[in-house]
């Protein structure tokens, strides 16, 4: 009987250890740390966005955007690589009735500015009796260059690299000039107008 009572003070002794051990906590409790909301001036957590909810986000905040993310911000609808498809189909157009003469065609794609120097340089070709025709070998490259929000005028640089062949007839005849050109061209859109097209407004030289 003695016996029993001792290995039973001995089970309460050696179960209290154990409990001791294993019911303490180790570390910091997430208990431990007060709710966000709780801290003096804390700001719940914001969900995750993405994409134009980002956008909205940061300029309702105030923050300073610049580049695309300037010009998603006041077009939503603004994609980058139907943009730059369209740019090829218009860098090709261009040029090709600007080689032909096709004034018409021209006044509805550049600014007043661009639009009288390539009128000034197609009277010269028809004072002088000349006439000209462009092919192109295959598509041009275009990349985006620059993009920028001036005011209520979005303005996107692209950088074009092209090959054509270009026929020419005057008066002393024809000649062909196989040309690879590298070149600037920065469009503009006003943001506040409901005319999805771009207008071309300058022209540069670039390296290959």
């Amino acid at each position: 009987m003695l016996e029993l009572i001792i290995f039973a003070g001995l089970a309460a002794v050696v179960l209290f250890q154990l409990y001791s051990v294993l019911g303490r906590r180790v570390g910091r409790q997430p208990e431990d740390t007060p709710a966000a909301d709780a801290l003096p001036g804390a700001k719940p957590a914001p969900d995750r966005l993405e994409g134009e909810e980002v956008q909205a986000a940061e300029v309702a905040e105030g923050v300073a955007l610049s580049g695309l993310a300037a010009v998603r911000a006041r077009d939503g609808s603004f994609d980058l690589p139907r943009f730059l498809g369209g740019a090829k189909g218009a860098y090709e157009m261009i040029v090709t009735a600007f080689a032909a003469g096709d004034r018409d065609t021209l006044r509805d794609l550049l600014s007043p500015g661009i639009m009288a120097s390539f009128d000034a340089e197609i009277a010269r070709r028809e004072t002088e009796g000349r006439t000209e025709t462009v092919e192109f070998a295959h598509p041009p490259r275009a990349d985006l260059e620059k993009a920028e929000v001036v005011g209520d005028v979005a303005k996107i640089t692209v950088r074009f690299l092209a090959e054509f062949r270009s026929r020419t007839k005057g008066p002393e005849g024809e000649g062909v000039d196989d040309r690879r050109t590298a070149e600037l061209w920065t469009f503009e859109r006003n943001l506040k107008s409901r005319d999805p097209n771009w207008t071309l407004v300058r022209v540069d030289a670039a390296e290959a």
